[in-house]
């Protein structure tokens, strides 16, 4: 005959029970203090089963509600997989800013399942984006990101996660586009919590300049850079346009070191350019004012056979790639920036985003960029994987 359960248990099982249900629906923390109001006893031993299935309940909360952890320094925020479990940021409809091109809920992309993948790192959890916190810490501050169009996908990303965490709030927005080559300033702010989130269009962060000859890609030579001075934040990025041929080529010749080349292997000119760029920021910012990123490089996925889909490209993709590796390997360029910055005086935060990027074969505009000939397997859906750049940008001021 089985013995009876004491009352002081019963009454302790109960009280775990009312915790279980106030922690689930909404991954809230327990409101432990409003169980004990109630009057229930609570033997020890039932204490501490019910405190660690709290804080296991806990960990596996959604993204945008869950709890900020301390810095680990055995943590590394870009090592981890994708996990179907949260929502977006934000909806597209909330967030007017979106350019047509990277709204593709809005072409007509018929699935959502993309929309709800978080990035998990494998040592730890990220803390929660708060766009309210982002402002008020940056309270008075300039943001500037410099590069080319996968910079803007990453400016208008931001805006947006800003925007609707704060979507009452006066905003001026000023989107200035000019062609393919370096120009267009755009500019979005926040008056009253005087912020701004800036953008600079500049393809190659060296000079690319019409003469005689032609257009001339200047390896050695940054001349727009004064826009850059004035910031205290600097993100920078450059990388896919050195490797364009043909019609979007932007360039009919390379200078470097004051010798004209028609052609030049494209890493290697890469490498020169970045070069010149690390020297001017080590010349021109004070990182006593200024916290300067590079941005990692964003990856393409035209050729299934990276990711053992021989014949498969973005286009259809509605998951990412399983695990933490991507199967078709790093991106030369990724070292080639890493080493440079390594060299540099002025500290250079690297946001290492390539690798869980690659994993998102899903997360393209694919056919649904707005034009019906287009396949575009480069830029990013928005919502969509800039957001967790951004999550990773908003993290290490947090963590830091």
């Amino acid at each position: 005959m089985t013995d009876a359960i004491p009352e002081r248990q019963k009454e302790s099982r109960a009280g775990a029970a009312i915790i279980l249900q106030m922690v689930v629906p909404g991954c809230r923390k327990p409101e432990v203090a409003a169980v004990r109001n109630m009057g229930y006893g609570f033997d020890t031993n039932f204490i501490l089963v019910v405190t660690l299935v709290v804080l296991l309940i806990s960990s596996s909360c959604l993204h945008h509600v869950s709890t900020k952890l301390e810095p680990s320094s055995r943590c590394n925020l870009y090592q981890g997989s994708w996990v179907n479990d949260s929502s977006p940021f934000y909806n597209s409809s909330s967030c007017p800013f979106i350019g047509k091109g990277f709204d593709c809920q809005r072409n007509g992309r018929p699935d959502k399942h993309y929309l709800n993948y978080r990035w998990k790192p494998t040592a730890c959890d990220l803390p929660r984006f708060n766009g309210e916190d982002f402002l008020k810490r940056f309270k008075g501050k300039k943001i500037l990101f410099v590069g080319d169009s996968l910079t803007n996908n990453q400016w208008q990303s931001l805006i947006c996660m800003l925007y609707t965490s704060v979507p009452h709030a006066t905003t001026n927005y000023n989107n200035n586009k000019k062609g393919a080559e370096n120009g267009g300033f755009s500019t979005f702010t926040f008056p009253v919590h005087e912020v701004s989130v800036n953008y600079d269009r500049n393809l190659f962060l060296v000079d690319l300049v019409t003469e005689k000859i032609g257009r001339v890609l200047k390896l050695d030579s940054i001349s727009g850079g004064d826009p850059w001075k004035n910031a205290d934040v600097l993100i920078f990025n450059t990388w896919h346009w050195w490797f364009h041929t043909g019609r979007l080529q932007p360039w009919n010749y390379i200078e470097d070191e004051g010798k004209i080349y028609k052609e030049m292997d494209r890493l290697v000119a890469f490498q020169k350019g970045l070069t010149t760029w690390s020297k001017w920021v080590d010349s021109n910012i004070n990182p006593n004012t200024t916290k300067v990123f590079y941005q990692g490089i964003s990856p393409t996925h035209y050729i299934g056979a990276e990711w053992n889909e021989r014949k498969e490209i973005c286009k259809g993709q509605t998951e990412p790639v399983s695990g933490s590796k991507y199967p078709g390997g790093s991106i030369p360029g990724v070292d080639v920036v890493k080493n440079l910055l390594s060299k540099m005086s002025t500290p250079v935060e690297f946001l290492d985003v390539t690798t869980l990027s690659q994993l998102r074969k899903d997360g393209h505009q694919s056919v649904y960029s707005g034009d019906p000939k287009s396949l575009d397997c480069s830029h990013w859906c928005l919502p969509g994987v800039p957001d967790t750049w951004n999550h990773l940008l908003y993290a290490s001021f947090v963590l830091n």
